[in-house]
């Protein structure tokens, strides 16, 4: 089927293959390939059709998900969804899923399998829409993944959890200085690759990665494993500090906020913003509130037109914005619309990032 995403499902279950390839069928645009139980069976059907994205279970019988994951992008780069259980055994897992190569990671439950899947049709589909859109040149450098955007009926703005500033007289500059960053899709091992670059001397740091629940936490102690800096989910309070990393967790925002001269994160529930929660756009306008130009706005890799808003209003506020280059992003999205609409000051590669973060500590 000529300009069709075809879609190879490969999942030990039953109940998955036949609702995962009923909802794909019934999808524009999209149509099935096969679905099989184990990757083992998925390698001889590939031998004769090569699927455009793989929907991929990681436990499964003869060949584990990661190991078929890794096989994959090794011999031939290639979109993968990956669908896990949503466990905190299972969230480590998946965690090593998106460093293995995965664009984008569907949580699913162990009970209410069949009602979970035909429920969340849409958001499946979303995610395979947006894995087609990968830049496989990208893959193929370096794994990459982000969560999948949860869908809502309606697309809410930051105004829904923080109103505009308006005209609102910027902060007072101080010495203590924040980075914000957002970015999804792609934007696991793109956050690796910049903060493991950063000495223990750098910026507090706050960070919005499009993440389901449960994962935050397992992606920021691995995080925390390899970086000089200090990694951790962020919590309730939480005090943005030199040499510290704060991660947005899943499923809640993340806002900055000032207390004389220091920085904090007030982490609340809410709706969800341009269809995410936690939202770029939400962190990015309270960090225009609270920090003005004694801040730096970093938009990274990723589907969509989260942080692009936000970005804007950052830098009207005198801080400083960057966006990630086309080249270097898993996907062009992000950034892009950030540029279209006026936010970004400065466009530079992945490799350069970190640059622009630790010129902070001299302005």
């Amino acid at each position: 089927m000529q300009n069709s995403i075809g879609v190879l499902v490969v999942d030990d279950s039953a109940v998955v293959r036949k609702v995962v390839g009923a909802l794909l069928q019934s999808a524009p645009g999209i149509h099935l390939l096969h679905a099989v139980a184990d990757p083992l069976l998925a390698i001889e059907r590939m031998k004769h059709h090569w699927p455009d994205v793989i929907v991929l279970d990681v436990e499964m019988p003869r060949m584990d998900g990661i190991t078929f994951l890794r096989k994959i992008m090794a011999e031939r780069p290639t979109p993968v969804v990956i669908c896990s259980t949503q466990t905190e055994r299972g969230a480590e897992t998946t965690v090593a899923a998106m460093a293995a190569g995965a664009v984008a990671v569907i949580t699913k439950p162990r009970l209410g399998l069949k009602e979970f899947l035909t429920e969340s049709g849409d958001e499946l589909i979303a995610a395979v829409r947006a894995a087609a859109q990968a830049n496989v040149k990208r893959l193929a450098a370096r794994a990459a993944v982000a969560a999948v955007p949860l869908q809502a009926p309606v697309k809410l703005t930051a105004d829904a959890i923080l109103p505009a500033a308006g005209d609102a007289r910027p902060p007072l500059q101080t010495t203590e200085r924040i980075v914000a960053i957002g970015t999804s899709t792609g934007g696991t091992q793109a956050l690796e690759e910049v903060l493991t670059a950063l000495p223990a001397v750098t910026p507090g740091i706050v960070i919005v990665q499009h993440m389901p629940e449960k994962f935050t936490a397992a992606f920021a102690e691995r995080l925390d494993k390899v970086c000089q800096i200090r990694v951790a989910e962020a919590r309730h309070n939480d005090r943005v500090s030199p040499g510290l990393a704060l991660i947005a967790p899943g499923g809640r925002h993340m806002l900055l906020r000032r207390e004389g001269a220091q920085y904090f994160v007030d982490v609340i529930d809410g709706p969800l913003v341009n269809r995410h929660r936690p939202s770029v756009d939400v962190l990015f306008r309270s960090v225009a509130r609270n920090a003005g130009a004694n801040a730096l706005g970093v938009i990274m890799t990723g589907m969509g037109d989260d942080g692009a808003a936000g970005l804007l209003e950052m830098r009207k506020a005198g801080a400083r914005t960057v966006a990630q280059d086309e080249e270097s992003c898993v996907v062009y999205g992000m950034p892009k619309e950030a540029v279209k609409r006026g936010g970004v000051e400065k466009t530079v590669a992945l490799k350069a990032i970190d640059r622009e973060i630790l010129a902070q500590l001299v302005r």
